[in-house]
């Protein structure tokens, strides 16, 4: 459980709440680069950490992310021209260009010199892994830009699903850590088989137990935290274990165990205190699925199950188009695709769940991990210490790498699938249990 005051610290990310001001210290996914595809193409309007802004590539190509309302009289930049390398506001004609400045002033004298003195909103851009990443931190700590854990090499295949979600970005992230939900929620399209680890298999993914209650230990990293979730395999239950080691990356990603085909990574992008934008990832140099694949097999369609802004069309107010044939059918939670069922479980906790209310078990043990790990990361950042995430025992995210599979009960969960870089920074010592 948390107090409130814990709670808002988790929780808040507008204005100057230390949790956004930590975020911002990140580079943070603004949109998906298809959405800005064409050159002087329409504006796409952007809300990240209580913030309105607007992306759009101009004639020569770049890329920009700027306030979203003209500096003349506040009306919408995204509504506006993209046209001769500037955003051009239909209300007066001013003109912004992708740095924030002030190209043109129609309105005003041929002679003013006004525009010389204003400088409009820009935050710096960087393209890479299908998105539009944006810097909104200090300048003075703006980082260099690391590819993530999703992009191992500049040749790697991904797709990205994006929904929004209305509730905060920690119970959405809370859900991508909860490996034990897995085996009941999602019990329908994780079936138990006898297989050799996670296989995707059509509209199903197979896994090698009929274990629900896992055993789960932590360990605390630099980059935020491991995790394994061990369940008793279906075949060799004696001698063997399934292992299934996740990653949170703070402050908001987490890579969870591959399966056969691809790699998976979630990324909970604080839109403000109570909506979310939800990215899941698939990638890897094999057969990662086309986006429009992706997309389909997750009940993320755009035109079918979001619409062009990505808003769902499963909401509350219809009960997710929850089918209880379905249900009598045999179909566990009558709600079509993965992320659609974890939504559901997440926007009926309320904008932001009340966790003083909570009543926490032994599958927990991440959740209570994460909340521990960030409360402390906002205090110490109070203090005057540096972002977490941002230290220097950093390691390049492109470097981690979570674990799936059955393995001998004499193995250590924490050298499975770690990369030589991350060892050298991580050294196996005891877990945090």
């Amino acid at each position: 459980m948390l107090n409130a005051e814990d709670n808002d610290l988790l929780c808040r990310v507008e204005g100057n709440a230390p949790m956004g001001q930590i975020m911002r210290r990140h580079w943070l996914p603004a949109c998906l680069s298809q959405e800005v595809a064409d050159r002087d193409g329409a504006p796409v309007p952007v809300r990240l950490l209580g913030e309105d802004l607007v992306a759009f590539r101009d004639t020569d190509g770049k890329l920009g992310v700027i306030g979203a309302h003209c500096p003349h009289r506040r009306a919408s930049l995204a509504l506006g021209r993209n046209e001769e390398c500037g955003l051009r506001c239909l209300y007066h004609g001013w003109k912004v260009d992708v740095a924030g400045a002030i190209l043109e002033m129609p309105s005003e004298p041929a002679d003013s010199r006004f525009k010389e003195k204003l400088k409009h909103l820009a935050y710096p851009v960087h393209e890479a892994a299908g998105l539009v990443w944006v810097f909104m931190g200090p300048a003075a700590e703006m980082p260099a830009f690391d590819p993530p854990v999703f992009q191992p090499t500049p040749d790697t295949k991904i797709s990205i699903a994006r929904i929004i979600v209305d509730c905060n970005w920690a119970q959405v992230l809370e859900g991508a850590i909860d490996s034990a939900h897995s085996s009941t929620l999602h019990s329908s399209d994780m079936v138990p088989a006898q297989v050799a680890a996670s296989t995707a298999d059509g509209d199903a993914w197979l896994r090698p137990s009929t274990d629900k209650a896992p055993t789960l230990h932590v360990q605390r990293t630099p980059f935020g935290f491991r995790y394994a979730a061990i369940r008793r395999p279906i075949v060799n239950e004696t001698t063997h274990m399934y292992v299934r080691t996740t990653l949170f990356i703070a402050p908001f990603t987490v890579q969870i165990p591959s399966n056969n085909l691809y790699h998976m990574a979630i990324q909970q992008v604080p839109i403000d205190d109570t909506h979310t934008a939800f990215h899941f990832i698939a990638f890897g140099d094999g057969e990662v699925p086309a986006a429009d694949a992706w997309r389909r097999f997750l009940g993320a369609e755009v035109g079918v199950d979001v619409d062009r802004r990505w808003r769902k069309i499963r909401t509350r107010d219809n009960d997710f188009l929850q089918d209880r044939a379905a249900m009598r059918d045999g179909d566990f939670t009558g709600i079509r695709g993965i992320p659609n069922q974890d939504i559901a479980m997440w926007e009926t906790m309320g904008p932001i769940a009340d966790r003083s209310q909570e009543r926490l078990g032994a599958s927990d043990a991440a959740i209570l991990q994460f909340r521990r790990i960030m409360v402390e990361a906002v205090r110490s950042f109070q203090a005057g210490g540096p972002a977490i995430g941002r230290g220097d025992l950093y390691i390049p995210h492109a470097k981690l790498r979570s674990f799936e599979g059955v393995v001998r009960k004499t193995e250590d969960w924490r050298t499975l699938g770690v990369t030589p870089e991350e060892l050298a920074m991580c050294p196996v010592g005891r877990a945090a249990e």
